[in-house]
């Protein structure tokens, strides 16, 4: 599918024409479940061989589209981001493995098995607590001691974002000696995110020299590991890289053998990238327009006298609501005001006069394409699922969590 065709007229026509049979009048976050579909496939098939696929929740927070992904791509492997997240997951998917894709702190989780059922605790067993610091893992320890539990640890390994995380050496070290020492600890894997790789400049090889940089930390760390728990242990453990910008980087499992990914099978605005070219937009905000007016008018323009034209040319829609991360992409042209700012109620959205002409109606649609899915999904109390023509389901969105 081209560029052109996964945003032209007649594709938001069809949408337009879907959400109006299905009696949709409100703002809805409009999932494409056929290019969805395709996307989840165009990713397995860019993996390289033996490649384990985590599937990152907070990119595709509802459970039925978690559900669906992971039917489709055969995994059942979810990163999650923090305590609630973790509870949630553990309720409604206690089968799959969870990743915390960043360090939890240790009140949090306290607080967390504090409201476990029993049921759920034995589930707890299939969730790895992200370690960033010494300090943490001692934390994790004497509450798993506390709680009479085993706590899985992966370690979150600096090769370069400098976001957090330890680099080989006396970090590391202190670490996994903190783990061998600790009974109801147990190592679970290595973590060595990298979304720097495809944003830095390419300027006198920078690039190229980070990814291999990026390659060496991670080796060392490996290696450091294997010294101290052993060639058996580091063989069968999680060594989880890359996201959605970089898993495209590896070509074998060699340094990596699992890597985590959620928001390329929507592909939002933001990830329109060289990298990720085989994807497609699968996700839409359709919101009504409120009011359709010819001209573009100045709030008070009446009274400005000689100081302004009141009404210059153009098309002013007010959309029911706003303010979302998202541009507008149907119709075209559309952009917020550049006078009257943002609203999250009623967003003016200013364009062209052949907007006004027949183009657009009161109460028709507006569709805007998110910028990225984690926090926008999580806006919308429906995401409508549109498939073959139709709306054919509504899912939920899981609860907000931070």
């Amino acid at each position: 599918m081209s560029g052109k065709a996964a945003l032209s007229n007649a594709y938001f026509a069809d949408l337009q024409t879907a959400l109006a049979k299905a009696g949709l009048c409100e703002p809805v976050l409009l999932i494409d479940k056929t290019r969805l579909n395709q996307n989840i496939d165009t990713l397995k098939k860019l993996l390289p061989r033996g490649m384990a696929y985590r599937i990152v929740a907070k990119s595709l927070p509802s459970e039925k589209l978690l559900i669906h992904v992971a039917k489709r791509a055969r995994t059942d492997r979810l990163m999650s981001f923090n305590a609630a997240m973790v509870a949630q997951l553990l309720a409604r998917l206690p089968h799959y493995d969870q990743l915390l894709g960043k360090p939890v702190p240790v009140a949090a989780l306290a607080t967390l098995l504090a409201g476990l059922k029993p049921s759920q605790k034995k589930a707890l067993a299939q969730v790895q607590w992200l370690i960033d610091t010494p300090q943490r893992a001692q934390q994790y320890g004497e509450l798993a001691k506390a709680q009479k539990l085993t706590l899985r640890l992966n370690l979150e390994i600096d090769v370069g974002l400098h976001r957090g995380g330890m680099a080989p050496g006396e970090g590391l070290q202190a670490t996994l000696d903190e783990i061998s020492k600790t009974p109801q600890l147990a190592l679970s894997g290595l973590m060595g995110y990298e979304p720097h790789l495809t944003k830095l400049p390419k300027l006198a090889g920078w690039p190229r020299r980070a990814k291999s940089a990026t390659r060496e930390i991670y080796t060392a760390a490996v290696a450091q590991t294997t010294q101290t728990m052993g060639a058996r242990a580091v063989k069968n453990m999680v060594r989880n890289m890359a996201g959605s910008p970089t898993f495209r980087l590896y070509q074998d499992t060699q340094l990596a053998n699992e890597m985590a990914a959620g928001s390329t099978l929507v592909k939002p605005s933001d990830f329109d990238m060289p990298l990720l070219k085989p994807f497609v937009p699968a996700a839409f905000i359709a919101t009504p327009a409120l009011k359709v007016e010819d001209g573009v008018r100045v709030p008070a323009g009446e009274q400005a006298g000689d100081l302004l034209d009141a009404v210059s040319p153009g098309t002013s829609v007010f959309t029911h609501g706003g303010y979302w991360m998202a541009s507008a992409v149907y119709p075209k042209g559309l952009a917020p005001s550049p006078l009257m700012g943002r609203s999250s109620n009623q967003e003016l959205l200013v364009g062209p006069a052949s907007i006004g002409r027949g183009k657009l109606a009161v109460d028709e649609f507006v569709f805007l394409r998110p910028h990225q899915s984690e926090a926008v999904f999580l806006q919308f109390p429906k995401l409508a699922i549109y498939e073959k023509g139709r709306i054919v389901d509504i899912w939920e969105p899981l609860p907000v969590s931070a």
